[in-house]
């Protein structure tokens, strides 16, 4: 068999999600000791500095190479493709930025703080970014149907089972017992806890501003998809 649907984009798409998983994990893992030397002010905007650059590398190269490599399906003709595909990345948004993270601190105009959070999506799972970034990668390789977009998903999703190992560590370094009856009350599998009566989901707690303003953030992401991909498209990438 011909090899040929091989690009040197597969490759260099492993190596940007690598490059921005060991700045953005390492980073992570070094917060403690960082905060000691440089404050937690300056540490958020450090992590920034280098996490969102790498992320929007990674966001353009994808656009520009999304149909490389190996056709491996072909369903965006089939009527019913289309709204799961939306539908399931409008769900994706809601878990990759669920409402239980403080703005204020991630922009660092508040001191960030480490927090143990159990209320809204987190009832449902205590790893929401990566359940997200799981029904995102779906979406999209179901859509695309390219072996480009299919290692670029097993990258995305391999990184983020690592996140649910590396985030669990931390924590239980940080909060110790707190921690350990908090992972008891939670699932790592959406609704898990929840089926199992470990947990309850308070359907009012989603009732927040930081859910309608991600409900707006995914209406004009579906408004602005065209510019964007026309956008990263005019990057020689």
């Amino acid at each position: 068999m011909s090899h040929d649907w091989l690009t040197p984009s597969h490759l260099i798409m492993l190596g940007l999600l690598l490059s921005f998983a060991i700045a953005h994990s390492g980073l992570a893992a070094l917060r403690p000791w960082a905060e000691t030397k440089i404050g937690p002010r300056p540490y958020r905007i450090l992590f920034a500095l280098v996490s969102l650059p790498l992320a929007v590398v990674l966001v353009i190269y994808f656009f520009n190479h999304r149909y490389d490599g190996l056709q491996l399906w072909q369903l965006q003709g089939v009527p019913i493709i289309k709204p799961i595909v939306w539908i399931l990345s409008a769900i994706s948004f809601i878990f990759l930025y669920p409402s239980t993270f403080n703005l204020l601190e991630i922009a660092a105009i508040q001191k960030p703080q480490v927090h143990l959070y159990e209320t809204g999506i987190i009832r449902i799972t205590r790893h929401p970014q990566m359940v997200g970034q799981v029904i995102w990668c779906i979406a999209h390789t179901l859509w695309l149907g390219t072996s480009f977009t299919l290692v670029t998903s097993f990258g995305l999703i391999l990184h983020h089972l690592f996140g649910v190992w590396h985030g669990d560590r931390r924590l239980q370094q940080r909060f110790g017992e707190s921690f350990e009856k908090l992972k008891f009350r939670t699932s790592v599998m959406p609704f898990v806890a929840i089926i199992q009566g470990r947990q309850t989901l308070q359907l009012q707690e989603f009732l927040r501003w930081a859910y309608l303003g991600v409900a707006i953030f995914i209406f004009l992401l579906w408004q602005a998809h065209p510019l964007l991909i026309r956008a990263t498209g005019s990057v020689d990438w």
